[in-house]
């Protein structure tokens, strides 16, 4: 619940900046609310600038910034309370005008999974001790394995629901009509809509042939080969989207007096036929096609057919599309006794594996540390979900190696005709399965060994050999590093007299310099905000390298989560703001790395935040960073540096009692 003061603050901001209606998106960083307005000029904004609680407004970058302080992340919460603005700390997606329509699409569906991959990551290890115990011979309809299968397959049974819920924030639907339109697509009736007697067969003798059994005002019902969405991603997040774009329009007619139930069911009535008709219909023809692609691939080139197939696979499972090629694999079961397809997509899982080693071991950063320790195992046993959405998604680079290394060994099974003689378990419990049933150990297991091997010793090692995002070099290790200052100090010979000095001139309410670079006076800061004292008396750091230390023994007021800005008060009771480059709230946390957390309590000359000043560059901002000491009203003056440039923990300002 937000407080009444910030609830009254952000109800006249909304109404100001031209009602809920007018806003398309909302963001903010560690001072501002970052608005994205259908019109601007519906906006009070001379009301606002002098509104108490609001520090100005700045009109930039086609966003409307609302100036709020320390206090933006309550402001926030209360618009957030009040309104059906987005709850995802970024609202609407950020303009990604210059990049492909491909990349976006990758960057909504991984970003849709980020809310709970800590709870897909550890389902997936569940299931791989289910596998472990399959393994062993206890039988399905064992209490034990059926238990513990029931959790580990329930969510991704039901993974839908999850989707849309997180789709629906992101697409600004009502989160509840979101559910319901999973709860539909998931609803057990649906698979009774292709049983029983055909009506007719559209598309015959085609990849799109569809045997229909029911229609809908005339419509023919298709679902997919396996007759269910369950697992499914792709429908029902097109589907969440359909049904955001439908609310507004529906929003826009209907009465305010009748709107709370009656935009739902509006919304649900149109939305859910058209995207049962037309998305699973889409979705379903789009795996037959591919189906019948691979059907002709693996008669005219197993090389080709191992490559592409052992390549593509986790991209078909990502977007659904694999439920057309499985068919192939149990009809070469049922009139051959054996399958290279099911041989082939055994295989690609373990690239993927060999890959999350490296980044375990290299990683710096804690959540991804974490993230890739905790997918091995799942990866292992075959279950690649949790690393795919969290990791591989994001890092497209490691995905695209990922899928490169595939298509290599696939290529090389396919051309010597691995093959599985029976179904078995996924992951390396499938081994068994490569064995020849009367022949035993052949050279096709042997391939298979090859196969899986070697994947995951070359995943292995050109992820310890490439450069991934936000992994830091050994050499930047450890919190206590402090680099030479301007009298070429070096650590082992005067890190304590350096400390000594820096701490002395905290106790003065004097603080060091947080960074390396060339001094920009205030009113030279590029930002309008900073330049004008609005925030407080500042300074700027034209940076030459890419790490922020504590400047002064302080305690940690506030960080912000994608670590582009840090709060500090100091023990002089000095409240220092650094924030990193301009604007760069938009990188949402790339090329930033966070050390530190909220209410820590640092030494000078600790690590707190390092930046790749390149990256930040290359995607068009500045690098500038100001120091503003917010609270310089507390203070009779404050004073600064009058030399042009600085090296770490060199003499930076002093706040004046």
């Amino acid at each position: 619940m937000a407080n009444k003061n910030y609830e009254e603050l952000a109800r006249d901001i909304l109404e100001n900046v031209g009602g809920e209606e007018n806003v398309t998106g909302l963001r903010h960083c560690v001072t501002r609310l970052r608005f994205n307005l259908k019109d601007e000029s519906k906006a009070n904004t001379d009301y606002l600038k002098k509104r108490d609680g609001v520090v100005t407004v700045v009109q930039s970058g086609g966003q409307y910034q609302v100036v709020i302080g320390n206090e933006v992340g309550n402001v926030y919460e209360a618009i957030t309370d009040i309104s059906n603005i987005g709850e995802d700390n970024g609202g609407s997606e950020p303009d990604n005008s210059d990049v492909s329509t491909f990349d976006r699409l990758i960057d909504t569906i991984s970003g849709l999974f980020q809310p709970f991959m800590g709870a897909l990551a550890g389902i997936g290890i569940i299931k791989g001790l289910v596998a472990i115990i399959g393994a062993f011979g206890v039988p399905e309809t064992n209490g034990v394995y059926a238990l513990l299968n029931v959790v580990g397959d329930g969510f991704f049974q039901y993974l839908p629901f999850a989707l849309a819920l997180t789709a629906a924030r992101r697409f600004k639907l009502n989160q509840f009509v979101g559910i319901a339109m999973a709860a539909a697509f998931l609803h057990p009736e649906i698979g009774n809509l292709v049983s029983g007697d055909a009506l007719y067969t559209l598309f015959a003798g085609t990849p799109f042939e569809s045997v229909i059994h029911t229609t809908f005002l005339g419509f023919p019902i298709i679902l997919p080969p396996a007759g269910n969405y369950y697992q499914s991603v792709i429908p029902i997040i097109l589907a969440v989207w359909f049904a955001a774009k439908v609310e507004k329009w529906v929003k826009s007619w209907i009465p305010g007096i009748v709107a709370g139930t009656f935009v739902p069911v509006f919304t649900l009535l149109i939305a859910t036929p058209i995207s049962l008709l037309i998305i699973g219909p889409v979705a379903t023809w789009a795996s037959s096609l591919i189906g019948a692609l691979f059907t002709w691939l693996n008669a005219f080139s197993p090389l080709l057919f191992g490559a592409l197939l052992t390549g593509s696979w986790q991209l078909l499972v990502i977007f659904g599309l694999h439920w057309g090629v499985i068919p192939i694999g149990f009809l070469q079961f049922s009139e051959l006794g054996r399958s290279t397809l099911f041989a082939q997509v055994t295989l690609s899982t373990f690239s993927i594996f060999g890959m999350l080693i490296a980044i375990a071991i290299r990683s710096k950063e804690r959540k991804t540390k974490e993230l890739s320790a905790s997918s091995i195992v799942p990866a292992l046993f075959g279950i690649t979900e949790p690393a795919i959405y969290g990791l591989m998604l994001p890092m497209k680079k490691l995905f695209a190696i990922a899928i490169a290394l595939n298509i290599i060994f696939g290529a090389y099974t396919g051309m010597v005709g691995l093959e599985q003689f029976t179904l078995g378990g996924l992951g390396i419990f499938a081994l068994p399965t490569f064995i020849h049933p009367t022949e035993g150990i052949t050279m096709n297991f042997w391939h298979a060994i090859i196969g899986m091997a070697g994947l995951a010793l070359a995943g292995f090692i050109v992820t310890m050999l490439i450069d991934i995002p936000k992994i830091q070099d050994e050499d930047d290790e450890g919190l206590e590093t402090v680099p030479s200052g301007a009298n070429e100090v070096t650590p082992e010979t005067n890190k304590e007299t350096t400390k000594q000095e820096i701490e002395e001139s905290a106790k003065q309410d004097i603080v060091a310099s947080p960074l390396a670079g060339e001094i920009v006076k205030q009113d030279e800061i590029e930002d309008e905000v900073f330049a004008s004292g609005a925030m407080g008396k500042a300074i700027a750091i034209n940076p030459t390298d890419g790490v922020i230390y504590a400047p002064a023994n302080a305690k940690v007021t506030t960080i912000f989560p994608t670590g582009h800005a840090v709060g500090l008060t100091t023990d002089g009771g000095s409240e220092i703001l650094i924030h990193i480059g301009l604007d760069t709230v938009e990188l949402n946390g790339e090329g930033f790395e966070k050390f530190v957390e909220a209410d820590d309590v640092v030494e000078a000359g600790q690590k707190l935040i390092s930046f790749d000043i390149d990256f930040i560059k290359a995607k068009g901002f500045s690098v500038q960073t100001p120091i503003v000491v917010t609270n310089s009203n507390d203070f009779e003056d404050v004073l600064f540096t009058n030399e042009t440039s600085v090296e770490q923990g060199d003499y930076l300002l002093t706040s004046v009692k």
